[in-house]
C-alpha cells in the first residue's frame, strides 16, 4: 500500500512539472505569436491599431534567449550609443538591467564601419545646423532670451572641425542595408527571420531617420556638447517630456535613487524624482553631502548652463510620470518592484535602493500615482566614447571636521598651476567657469568632473550631476568662488558675458525665468531663487574686479578669442 501510495506521488509530481513546463513554453511563445498574427493583419489590410508596447514586450523577451546577436544594421544599435552612468568612476564599465547581450560584437561592427570609411563627418551634412533651438509661438512682447541669443558674443564661431575633433564621424548620405553589410563582408543574422527587424527602429538607416538622442550624440564635439541653435536639442527636450516609457530599473551606486528609463525610440534618460517642493530650503545645519537632490536643478542648470553659452550640460527636461504605468507596471527590476506600497492617504509610493533616502520613511509618494522628476538625456556608451574622470583639484573634504588643502592653504592655486593638465592649455579657465555656474547655482558638491578621452587635454568640462544646487536662496556660499579668487583668471567671452547678463535689458534672472518657462513642470525654480541669481552675479563681477585692479587686466582675463588658446599657457 506504502509503495502505491508513493508512485501516485511520484506521477502527481510528474504531471504538475509537465503542466509547469507546457505554461512556460506557451507565455514564451506567446508574444512571437501575437507579432506573426500582427504581421498577418497588417498583410491582409487590417486596420487595427498596433500597440508598440507588444513590440516591445516581445523584443524584451527575445533579448533574454542566449542566440546570436546581430551585427550592424540592426534594431538594438541605437541602444549601444547610450550610457547609464554620470557618477565620477563613469569612465569605468557600467551597465544596467537594460544592457543587451553582445554589446561587444556590435560595438565590433561600428568600429568595422569607421575602418571601412563609410563613417564621415557629419558636421559638413545639414544635419547639425543652424536654426532656432526652442522654436516658441508668436508671442506679443519682446524676447530677452532670443535679443540674448542674436547678440554678437553668442555668435562668436568654434574654430572648423576635421574628423578628429568630432566624437563620431557619420556620413548622412550612406543607407544602412542588409545587402551593403554582407558586401563589406559584416555578419548580419535576421531576428527569427524577420529582414525588416534588421534595420534601426526609425526604419531606414539614414542619418535624418535617426532619433534625436542619436542625432544629439553624433552632434558632439571637441568644442562643445551642442552647438548654440542646434534645433534636434529643443526637439530632444519634447522627447524626454513626452516619449512613451518602455523599460525602468534603478541606477546603480550613488548616494540617493535615480531610475534609468527607456523609451519607444530606445533613447535613455536618467531620471530623479520630485523629493521636496521648490520653496524648500536646505537647512542651515545640513551639510553639503548630506542634502537632498533636487529635480528642478537639474532642470534649472541645463537652463543656466546654456544661458552663460558654456553648453556643457546633457539636456533635462521636466515630466509628470504615472507610478502605476510607466513605472511599477514596466520595470523589470524586482527589487524596484518590490519597495511599492499603497500610503495610508492611498498614494501609491516606493523607496528604492540606494545608500542614503531609500526606506519607507523617505519613500517617495505620487498624488495618487503622479510624481514630477528631471529626465536628463544620456551621453553615449561608455564602450564607444570613453570619458576620463578627474578629481576637481577645489574638491571638498566631504568630511564633518576635517578641512581641504585649499582650504588652509592662500597660494593653493599655485601649486594646481604646476601640475598637468591645469600647466597649460585652458583647463584651469574651464575650471574658473565651472566655478562660476555652481557658485550662481551655490552647488557645493563637485567632487569630480569628467571629459571625452577622445579629446584628450584639450576640450571642455562636461557639467555632470547638479541636482545640489539652488538649495539656500538667503545665503551665498562664497567658498565656492575660492578658485576664482585664488587664481585670479577668468576667460575674455565669460567675462564679457557675465558682465552682459548684469545689464538690465537682459538681465540673468529675467532670461532664467523666460527659458525656464518652456519647460512642461514649469515654474522650476522658485522666485527668491532667480533674485539670488542677480545677486551672485554681482559678487562674481566683484571679485574679478578685484583681482584686475591687484593684477592688471591683461593678467586676469585671458583672451580666448584667438584660435590658438590651446597652444597657449595658462601659467601667469
Amino acid at each position: 500500500m506504502k509503495m502505491i501510495l508513493v508512485r501516485r506521488f511520484r506521477v502527481l509530481i510528474l504531471m504538475v512539472f509537465l503542466v509547469a513546463c507546457t505554461m512556460h513554453i506557451m507565455i514564451d511563445l506567446l508574444p512571437k505569436l501575437e507579432k506573426r498574427t500582427t504581421r498577418g493583419d497588417k498583410d491582409t489590410g487590417c486596420s487595427c491599431s498596433h500597440n508598440p508596447n507588444e513590440e516591445s514586450q516581445g523584443w524584451a523577451k527575445q533579448r533574454l534567449k542566449n542566440t546570436a546577436e546581430t551585427a550592424w544594421p540592426n534594431k538594438h544599435t541605437l541602444r549601444i550609443l547610450q550610457d547609464f552612468s554620470s557618477d565620477p568612476n563613469s569612465n569605468l564599465s557600467s551597465h544596467s538591467l537594460e544592457k543587451i547581450t553582445g554589446i561587444m560584437d556590435k560595438n565590433e561592427a561600428f568600429k568595422k564601419l569607421q575602418q571601412h570609411g563609410t563613417l564621415k563627418d557629419l558636421n559638413n551634412k545639414e544635419l547639425i545646423q543652424d536654426g532656432s533651438m526652442n522654436k516658441q509661438d508668436p508671442v506679443i512682447g519682446y524676447s530677452r532670451l532670443s535679443a540674448l541669443f542674436q547678440h554678437p558674443l553668442y555668435k562668436i564661431s568654434i574654430p572648423e572641425l576635421t574628423e578628429d575633433d568630432v566624437l563620431f564621424n557619420v556620413n548622412s548620405d550612406i543607407r544602412f542595408n542588409p545587402k551593403a553589410a554582407e558586401a563589406q563582408d559584416w555578419q548580419n543574422v535576421p531576428i527569427e527571420g524577420n529582414e525588416d527587424e534588421a534595420f534601426l527602429p526609425t526604419g531606414e538607416a539614414h542619418v535624418d531617420s535617426y532619433p534625436n538622442w542619436l542625432k544629439f550624440h553624433i552632434g558632439i564635439n571637441r568644442y562643445e556638447l551642442y552647438s548654440r541653435h542646434n534645433p534636434v536639442i529643443g526637439a530632444l527636450l519634447q522627447d524626454l517630456g513626452g516619449q512613451k516609457i518602455t523599460s525602468v530599473s534603478m541606477k546603480s551606486g550613488g548616494t540617493q535613487l535615480k531610475l534609468i528609463l527607456t523609451f519607444q525610440n530606445y533613447g535613455q534618460a536618467l531620471f530623479k524624482p520630485m523629493k521636496q517642493t521648490r520653496e524648500q530650503e536646505t537647512p542651515p545645519d545640513f551639510f553639503y553631502f548630506s542634502d537632498y537632490e533636487r529635480h528642478n536643478a537639474e532642470i534649472a542648470a541645463f537652463h543656466l548652463d546654456r544661458v552663460l553659452d558654456f553648453r556643457r550640460v546633457p539636456p533635462v527636461a521636466g515630466r509628470l510620470v504615472n507610478m502605476t504605468k510607466e513605472i511599477r507596471d514596466v520595470t523589470r527590476d524586482k527589487k524596484l518592484w518590490r519597495t511599492f506600497f499603497i500610503s495610508p492617504a492611498n498614494n501609491i509610493c516606493f523607496y528604492g535602493e540606494c545608500s542614503y533616502y531609500c526606506s519607507t520613511e523617505h519613500a517617495l509618494c505620487g498624488k495618487p500615482d503622479q510624481i514630477e522628476g528631471s529626465l536628463a538625456a544620456f551621453l553615449p556608451d561608455l564602450s564607444l566614447a570613453k570619458r576620463k574622470t578627474w578629481r576637481n583639484p577645489w574638491r571638498r573634504s566631504y568630511h564633518k571636521r576635517k578641512k581641504a588643502e585649499w582650504e588652509v592653504d592662500a597660494d593653493y592655486c599655485e601649486e594646481v598651476k604646476q601640475t598637468p593638465p591645469y600647466d597649460s592649455g585652458s583647463r584651469l579657465l574651464d575650471v574658473i567657469d565651472m566655478t562660476i555656474f555652481d557658485f550662481l547655482m551655490g552647488n557645493m558638491d563637485r567632487h569630480h568632473y569628467e571629459t571625452f578621452e577622445k579629446f584628450g587635454n584639450e576640450t571642455f568640462i562636461i557639467h555632470l550631476d547638479n541636482g545640489r544646487g539652488f538649495g539656500k536662496y538667503s545665503h551665498d556660499e562664497l567658498s565656492i568662488l575660492v578658485p576664482l579668487n585664488q587664481c585670479c583668471r577668468v576667460k575674455k567671452t565669460t567675462y564679457l558675458k557675465l558682465q552682459l547678463l548684469a545689464k538690465e535689458e537682459y538681465k540673468l534672472s529675467n532670461l532664467m525665468e523666460e527659458s525656464l518657462l518652456m519647460d512642461k513642470v514649469a515654474p522650476i525654480l522658485y522666485q527668491p531663487h532667480l533674485e539670488a541669481l542677480d545677486r551672485r552675479l554681482r559678487i562674481v563681477l566683484k571679485a574679478i574686479s578685484d583681482c584686475i585692479e591687484k593684477y592688471t587686466f591683461n593678467n586676469v582675463v585671458e583672451d580666448d578669442l584667438d584660435t590658438d588658446l590651446k597652444n597657449k599657457t595658462t601659467k601667469r
